[in-house]
């Protein structure tokens, strides 16, 4: 299913424990580091970056694949997606191979064909988003133009 109401993806949200980053980098300029960063250390998240390219991200393991990532860890409740638009078939292919429950592409990485087949297999799929945003205002801390969101308190919530 698209999610692409707020609710449903704080409700995704909520309902995970698990998120696999195809695509994070250990290069601290990069947002996909950012991103993996912000989840590893404000949230609640178990947060595995997956590259095949380095062995780990500030002392964290990374995995070759997400095949690999689940032969360890079992499949992850989201697949957060830093990939060119034409190099997602394959990830969201893996992803469904491996029984991810969810598949979120970040900003600008929309490849119809892939948010299709995501979608026919029963993933949640949430399409040109931000995860880190996303949890970050749903915490009290932004909202999707990156400014106070308005919440009433200023407190996080407990995790």
């Amino acid at each position: 299913m698209i999610l692409d109401t707020v609710s449903a993806r704080r409700d995704l949200l909520d309902r995970s424990t698990t998120i696999a980053v195809v695509g994070a980098s250990s290069n601290p300029m990069r947002p996909s580091y950012t991103v993996f960063s912000y989840l590893r250390t404000r949230t609640r998240f178990a947060v595995a970056p997956i590259n095949p390219t380095i062995a780990a991200i500030d002392g964290v393991a990374a995995y070759p694949s997400l095949t690999a990532y689940a032969q360890k860890h079992g499949a992850p409740d989201i697949v957060d997606v830093f990939r060119k638009p034409s190099e997602v078939l394959a990830v969201v292919d893996e992803a469904i191979a491996v029984g991810a429950k969810a598949i979120w592409f970040q900003y600008g990485v929309i490849n119809d064909e892939a948010i299709a087949r995501a979608d026919a297999a029963g993933l949640d799929v949430v399409v040109d988003r931000c995860i880190k945003v996303e949890a970050a205002r749903f915490d009290g801390g932004l909202s999707t133009s990156g400014l106070n969101s308005g919440l009433i308190t200023s407190r996080r919530r407990a995790v």
